[in-house]
């Protein structure tokens, strides 16, 4: 074993392998690996990391769970209350894994300036309204003072402050689509306390956040009254497990839904990130499979003379195939080096410079955001060396056929 180490070693650090014919194909191939990994790293990081964060946006306007009425009626406009006498609020504890419910309360309502009006839906909170999840699109201001008496302080998206000619300490009018009972729309005049900038064109043009007594006001609804609830698990993978056991816990006259479900066209969507990184990280590995494929063929080609002597001492096919084993490990772990330092040296560049922009409106993110995730990318080498030495068994097997009588021969 000492000599196979000690030969390998030669190959890759001899004079003449580096000069031959080998050495520019030897290089590419460590090249190939090298980027190949670079694309794996980079899409899995930005694959998983843009899921991620629409995830989180889409769970920040609505929980990971809505229950509502149950009557057929999909639209994000509150028309039927609930009462927050339910045994499952303020704490859901019949099932595991649930950290927050929360009661909210929309309205479609139009604003209305001196020069423009926008369409927007306007959602009531309460005092136990989780910010946490909402404070990092609050681009300015502050959150509106819900835990005193009713307040006309409001929270609004850049889109439709730029879209109004509004900034901070404005006032405007707000017009709520009139009912059934009362023919006339009712006007509620509020104030800009706060402006957020999610990046999802869908939420930012329409929602308006506020205090949820003014929807029971406008609606008639008494003080223990709600729209809707909104749930927030601990475990994003299991949304579909709990949502089942949410429904089976809530009453006959309620329904749930989770936002995998209220938005399907966004989460089918993210799903084929899944099938586009797989595709990526199976073209690479056999791109660079097929480059350390050629550069042993060419190698073994250009060694064979040493291959019969080799054998002419009574070194055996396997031991003589290791050899080149060893030396192609070498170069793979090489080409995974270089890959592994500017592929997370690229992703580290993006997560702290944000240096690659979005259209918000195609990708729902203004920033490709990255997700740096060390197992995967150590789960990503030890892929490509396996995939890769177990590939080059069979270009190894030319040696076999490599007879002494025919290739030793001296100058």
């Amino acid at each position: 074993m000492n000599l196979e180490h000690f030969i390998a070693k030669r190959l890759i650090t001899s004079k003449d392998h580096k000069s031959s014919i080998s050495a520019p194909i030897i290089k590419i191939a460590i090249a190939a690996i090298a980027l190949g990994m670079i694309m794996m790293i980079v899409s899995i990081a930005t694959g998983i990391g843009l899921q991620q964060k629409i995830r989180q946006k889409v769970s920040a306007f609505n929980g990971h769970i809505i229950i509502s009425n149950f009557n057929g009626n999909d639209s994000d406009v509150s028309t039927n209350p609930i009462s927050i006498h339910q045994k499952f609020y303020p704490k859901f504890n019949s099932v595991n894994g649930i950290t927050h419910i929360q009661a909210v309360a929309t309205k479609a309502g139009m604003i209305r300036t001196e020069t423009s009006f926008e369409p927007i839906l306007f959602k009531g909170v309460g005092k136990d309204y989780q910010w946490e999840n909402f404070n990092e699109y609050l681009i300015s201001g502050i959150i509106p003072k819900l835990k005193s008496d009713l307040n006309n302080e409001i929270v609004i998206s850049e889109y439709l402050s730029n879209r109004l000619n509004l900034k901070l300490g404005d006032g405007f009018n707000t017009f709520f689509m009139k009912d059934e009972q009362n023919k006339l729309p009712k006007s509620r005049r509020f104030i800009i306390v706060g402006i957020y900038n999610s990046g999802f064109q869908e939420f930012d043009a329409s929602y308006v956040i506020g205090d949820i007594r003014h929807v029971q006001k406008i609606n008639k609804w008494k003080t223990n009254e709600v729209g809707s609830f909104e749930i927030f698990i601990d475990d994003f993978t299991k949304i579909n497990e709990k949502g089942e056991e949410v429904y089976k816990e809530i009453s006959s006259t309620l329904n749930s839904q989770t936002i995998v479900e209220k938005y399907y066209y966004i989460f089918d969507w993210l799903k084929l990130f899944d099938f586009n990184i797989v595709v990526i990280i199976i073209i690479m590995i056999v791109v660079s499979t097929i480059n350390m494929a050629v550069a042993l063929l060419v190698l073994i080609l250009e060694r064979t003379q040493m291959i019969g002597i080799l054998k002419s001492m009574g070194s055996n096919n396997w031991s003589i195939r290791k050899i080149f084993l060893y030396n192609s490990f070498y170069l793979i772990v090489r080409g995974l080096f270089f890959g592994n330092i500017i592929g997370i040296g690229l992703l580290l560049v993006q997560k702290h410079f944000q240096v690659i922009k979005l259209n918000p409106e195609s990708y729902y993110v203004n920033i490709a955001p990255v997700y740096i995730n060390f197992l995967y990318i150590f789960s990503l080498n030890i892929v490509t060396i396996l995939v890769c030495l177990l590939v080059l068994l069979f270009p190894s097997y030319i040696i076999t056929k490599i007879s002494p009588s025919k290739t030793i021969y001296f100058d």
